[in-house]
């Protein structure tokens, strides 16, 4: 039987943009872990071994391009502490990636961290296995309809909502989602299941709003600040800004 969940909300930070010093920067903003996206964003393999360092200050957690025990390996290899694995459909997939994150007994995961490359000491495999985070995402209506046996499946640590490919899936938007109150609403299954297996219940917010929605439903982890959002978001309006600055008349010659 798993432990409960901390009752604790975690803040996480997402980079996308695939570059060591994105990484780092955002490591330092006080998120409680930073995700680097090698799914959707910039970070290949190369990327990746150059940016966890880099991002040391947190705990470092990858989003793989998919649940391959090759993917996840490599990403912990490269010092990651934990993994999100994307498109995951019942338990059986959940348990595959859970086993890819942990060597044996506990799972099948190779040796070969990549920390002794750069002259620093390899981290124990029990050790490893006691530290490591293994997210699943669940973001179709198959997933959903398997969400017991994936939220208790051997090894998961955080069931985690992809909003934007689930609502795609059922046929709604993100607003509309986290309107819906009725009873069945996925989310609000997503977290009774984690409440029911002592799995935490994880989902990628991208603003505070939906963050805060998010938080009402009972999940615990939460991505909020992401640096592309960031970048653009913030650098408009501080454009947007200086344009309104008052420009002091011409001196008549």
């Amino acid at each position: 039987m798993k432990t409960h969940a901390s009752a604790g909300v975690q803040v996480a930070a997402w980079s996308m943009l695939g570059t060591p010093a994105a990484a780092s920067l955002m490591s330092h903003i006080g998120a409680d872990l930073l995700v680097l996206d090698a799914q959707h964003g910039l970070f290949d393999d190369a990327a990746l071994i150059a940016a966890i360092p880099a991002a040391s200050a947190v705990p470092v957690h990858v989003r793989v391009a998919d649940g391959s025990a090759a993917h996840i390996g490599r990403a912990l290899d490269a010092g990651a502490t934990g993994v999100i694995v994307p498109m995951v459909q019942d338990a059986a997939e959940a348990e595959a990636a859970a086993s890819a994150t942990r060597y044996p007994p506990l799972g099948e995961r190779s040796w070969g961290p990549l920390a002794a490359y750069r002259g620093e000491p390899t981290t124990p495999p029990a050790e490893a296995n006691a530290r490591v985070s293994c997210a699943v995402m669940v973001e179709t209506s198959r997933a959903i309809a398997n969400l017991d046996g994936i939220a208790s499946a051997q090894g998961v640590d955080v069931v985690f909502v992809g909003p934007f490919d689930l609502a795609i899936a059922l046929g709604t938007d993100v607003p509309g989602l986290l309107a819906d109150r009725s009873d069945g609403n996925p989310l609000d299954a997503v977290v009774s299941a984690c409440r029911k297996a002592g799995t935490r219940a994880g989902a990628f917010a991208g603003s505070l709003e939906t963050a805060a929605a998010l938080i009402d439903r009972g999940f615990t982890t939460v991505a909020v600040a992401v640096d592309t959002q960031l970048i653009s978001t913030a650098g408009k309006a501080l454009v947007d800004a200086a344009r309104l600055i008052p420009v002091p008349p011409k001196e008549s010659e």
